[in-house]
């Protein structure tokens, strides 16, 4: 798990789902089939259903005596849980407060992985930094993480705990999957430059690798963009207006058939192996589509069927600094003219 000596599983089972679109018995199925196949790495977010998702893992570990210590349990912090001018950010105030309620929650007395779940613009970072190495020292966390930050965002953060001497930040949580590359134009580069484990969200895009979707007709019925097509980043309008979408599905759905495989275990298998990334999280709502997920965890791509997938989805850029004339100049040779 980036600089650490954790280990976890290639897959991390994500918890957002819980107590909104997993029932508990959903969930805790979720749970024992992700741990039944070796996976041992749980994230959630003290806002996924406003505590419900902590919650549920809490109660699924009590029952399971002994389960707690084969896990890795990794939980957030930042956004509103109160109406209180201080119920949210990554101030001291907001996350001792946090903290301590996403500990009774979980019914554990150490969370593994503490991330916070955004930047913060009215905190310094040294205080959210002094915070995590205080808690690291207390006990109450064994490592720190960050989530959504932006290059210069997880640079500083990195570069300032190293020069105080704080606990360090070793994973960075951010969007990535075959639709959304834009992490490589910086984050990819600073995540291996500084030893930070790569933790992707929505690897299957909202569902859109999936290839359930289809062209020029709004989805229905019992799936995230059937029952709200206006949704979020996800929604159905612009990423059916963009022809790129369609050219990396008609690129899975060929990988896909040449494997015998679904278009999902492809784009995770695509995401898992990109560099820096630790494990990859996975976002089911039903134990099918947990089931199918878990079976890209032994799949890996050839050069050529990557090739492929990669030209599907390049990402739009302007020639300079993340196209190919900026790339360029990021090396040079021991020649003066260079």
């Amino acid at each position: 798990m980036g600089s650490t000596g954790t280990v976890v599983s290639t897959q991390c089972l994500g918890t957002m789902t819980f107590g909104k679109e997993s029932s508990e018995e959903v969930s805790y199925a979720q749970l024992d089939r992700f741990v039944e196949r070796g996976g041992n790495f749980v994230d959630t977010a003290d806002v996924y259903s406003r505590g419900v998702s902590e919650e549920i893992i809490g109660r699924w570990l009590a029952a399971r005596p002994g389960t707690r210590d084969r896990l890795v349990i990794a939980t957030k912090g930042r956004f509103p849980m109160g109406e209180g001018p201080n119920d949210a950010g990554l101030t001291r105030t907001h996350l001792s407060q946090a903290l301590d309620a996403s500990l009774r929650r979980l019914g554990v007395e150490t969370i593994d992985l503490y991330q916070a779940h955004a930047w913060d613009p009215l905190t310094p970072v040294e205080e959210t930094l002094g915070f995590f190495d205080d808690a690291v020292r207390a006990g109450k966390i064994r490592y720190a993480g960050v989530s959504n930050f932006l290059g210069w965002q997880l640079q500083k953060a990195s570069l300032l705990a190293q020069f105080r001497g704080l606990a360090p930040i070793v994973t960075l949580q951010p969007q990535y999957n075959l639709l959304i590359r834009d992490i490589e134009f910086e984050l990819v580069d600073v995540c291996r430059n500084e030893n930070i484990g790569i933790l992707p969200w929505s690897p299957l895009a909202g569902g859109w690798l999936t290839g359930k979707y289809l062209r020029d007709q709004s989805p229905t019925g019992a799936t995230r963009l059937g029952e709200d097509p206006r949704r979020g980043m996800e929604a159905y309008a612009p990423r059916n207006a963009q022809e790129r979408t369609w050219q990396v599905i008609d690129a899975l759905r060929q990988v896909a058939q040449g494997r015998g495989v679904s278009l999902s275990q492809v784009a995770l298998a695509w995401v898992a192996d990109r560099p820096a990334v630790t494990s990859v999280i996975l976002g089911a709502r039903t134990l099918e589509q947990l089931d199918d997920n878990l079976a890209a965890a032994d799949l890996h791509l050839s050069e050529k069927e990557t090739a492929q997938l990669d030209e599907a989805s390049s990402p739009i850029v302007s020639d300079y600094p993340y196209g190919t004339p900026g790339v360029q100049q990021r090396s040079r040779a021991l020649n003066p003219s260079n």
